[in-house]
């Protein structure tokens, strides 16, 4: 396990808005250069990326960031524990600003558009939609569709590139086994039409 933040400039871009640490800090910290995070800060760097909050996904504790805040020569300490790499089934559904909830949609066609085998279900719960929603997108008959533009879900960190690999191989093997067993119903068919 590495000492760098697991998503570097998205934690940057939470510590620069929430906290009073220096720019030296956060840039030790999130291994990214000093000019970056002044960037940030000015809302020149990392435009669009949401922020990461390094508190909640257990990277930092909200007594390092006040120790590290009241000193400035004292550099953030990442908590060594192996994050997000944990295979227990708790999701913590995070909070989605109004502003993201738009994206859902647009992530939902976009999967619609580039992994047609994925099931609605599938998709609603990548997304965070409901099945409905997918269906109607899928039809074009959502309240919506004229305006939707088909978003990269994983770029908008609605969920990680690990889950759409992991959904799109169960659609895959889901594919595979009742494509078994049409094949199987057909072999059935075949000799009792033959008996």
């Amino acid at each position: 396990m590495s000492n760098v933040p697991l998503m570097p400039m998205a934690t940057a871009v939470w510590l620069v808005e929430n906290t009073t640490l220096t720019f030296k800090q956060i840039s030790n910290f999130c291994n990214l250069h000093e000019i970056e995070i002044q960037g940030i800060a000015d809302g020149e760097v990392a435009k669009g990326i949401m922020a990461y909050n390094p508190i909640i996904s257990g990277q930092l504790t909200r007594e390092e960031i006040e120790l590290s805040s009241k000193d400035e020569s004292r550099p953030l300490q990442i908590k060594n524990i192996d994050i997000e790499i944990s295979t227990s089934d708790k999701k913590i559904k995070k909070y989605i600003p109004l502003s993201k909830r738009q994206d859902k949609p647009d992530s939902a066609l976009w999967l619609i558009k580039h992994h047609s085998q994925l099931k609605d279900s599938q998709i609603a719960k990548l997304v965070g939609i409901t099945k409905n929603s997918v269906t109607s997108i899928k039809n074009k008959s959502y309240w919506n569709y004229n305006n939707l533009n088909p978003k990269d879900p994983v770029a908008m960190s609605l969920f990680s590139q690990k889950d759409l690999i992991e959904a799109i191989e169960k659609a895959e093997r889901r594919i595979k086994r009742e494509k078994k067993e049409k094949e199987k119903a057909k072999r059935t068919r075949e000799v009792s039409n033959n008996e």
